[in-house]
């Protein structure tokens, strides 16, 4: 009887404690997400500033300090209009919806009745009816507690921001520290490089095509009608960074708000097929010719990414994913013994592959079995 097959005791132990290694860092982002997730978002608004900055110092003669005030003014300013333009436009939306006895109660009986004819069903409750089985204190309270919370983490976010610029001068003398000799000083930069470039090009083409969206989906809401079109499109212009829920909620929530303004359901169906097209050309047509390189990420991946830092982080971990696997992405491609994750990751299997090409020459008595050389 033949003896049973040794494993290699190391690489199963290696790959244990990865696995173990993983799953303790996951719980360890989901205990501490109250702390990380600001910081995440500062950090975040940092690489904005920086790409802001170095774009401002490229394009114009204002000076490198003058030109670092500048892009923190814009990003914060940017920042912190965002919150309170979605509040405030929140706030007058809630307000008119408020008057439901009048105007929306009746609309939303109508739509309920057209609904089940259409369904087959004789008796369909009235909207008074479906909202009074609904917990609205409870809800109300959870709105309340999620506004506390917004404002809370962009203080905290500010904190944060404050700390990480104080503490950027050091930057360049922490490298040196830790890397004495000047080829790892170079490869360590050269990483950085790669990671803040992806999250940047991110920002770029997402920032971008989230304006052009925006503009044709305003005209199509200003033709239409609609009220409210300024606070739809920018709520348009911040879901546009969640991948997949985004776009949904884009296409939907403005012809679904329409169902209740208008009597008739065809401004409805024109903003159903009006932003189902303009996101289609968008998402085919443009965004794959803006991204190039900086999103070569696999689809799945994104999905992947979406679903678990969603789960880890709420709707910060949304706004992040897609981020946070570029920069994944960016750094497993540097070391050699990561690059394989780098290739799952990756959309067509060769992260960054124009630069990855074998430095050392090989001896002259290789050429005779060149195939041993396809790893890559």
């Amino acid at each position: 009887m033949k003896p049973p097959i040794a494993l290699p005791t190391s690489t199963v132990a290696r790959n244990a404690l990865v696995l173990i290694a993983v799953v303790a860092g996951g719980a360890a982002l989901y205990w501490l997400r109250d702390i990380l997730t600001p910081l995440a978002m500062a950090i975040f608004l940092m690489i904005m500033i920086d790409g802001v900055k170095r774009s401002i110092e490229d394009r114009t003669p204002v000076p490198g300090r003058w030109a670092g005030l500048a892009a923190l003014v814009v990003v914060v300013v940017g920042f912190f209009a965002s919150i309170a333009f979605i509040a405030n436009g929140a706030f007058s939306f809630f307000t008119d919806a408020s008057d439901i006895s009048s105007r929306i109660g009746p609309r939303l009986d109508q739509i309920i009745l057209d609904g089940s004819r259409l369904l087959g069903i004789s008796a369909a409750p009235t909207a008074s009816e479906l909202i009074s089985r609904l917990d609205a204190p409870q809800y109300l309270a959870m709105i309340a507690r999620q506004a506390q919370g917004v404002v809370t983490g962009a203080i905290f976010v500010m904190i944060y921001l404050g700390f990480l610029l104080a503490s950027q001068s050091g930057f360049r003398r922490k490298i040196i520290g830790m890397f004495p000799e000047r080829t790892a000083r170079g490869e360590a930069l050269e990483v950085f490089q790669r990671v803040r470039g992806g999250v940047e090009g991110y920002l770029w083409v997402q920032t971008v095509t989230g304006a052009m969206i925006c503009a044709a989906a305003w005209l199509l809401m200003r033709w239409v009608g609609l009220e409210n079109a300024e606070f739809w499109t920018f709520v348009i212009f911040i879901v546009g960074f969640i991948p997949v829920l985004g776009g949904a909620v884009a296409g939907l929530a403005p012809p679904m708000f329409a169902l209740v303004q208008f009597e008739s359901y065809w401004p409805a169906l024109i903003l159903l097929g009006g932003l189902q097209a303009i996101l289609f050309i968008s998402g085919n047509f443009i965004q794959p010719r803006m991204q190039g390189d900086n999103q070569n990420i696999d689809p799945v991946v994104v999905l992947l990414s979406l679903a678990l830092w969603g789960q880890l982080w709420g709707v910060v971990g949304m706004f992040l994913s897609t981020p946070l696997a570029v920069m994944a992405m960016a750094i497993l491609a540097e070391f050699r013994g990561s690059r394989w994750m780098a290739i799952l990751l990756s959309g067509d299997g060769e992260p960054y592959a124009e630069e990855t090409e074998p430095a050392p020459p090989r001896p002259r008595r290789a050429r005779v079995n060149p195939p041993q050389s396809g790893a890559g």
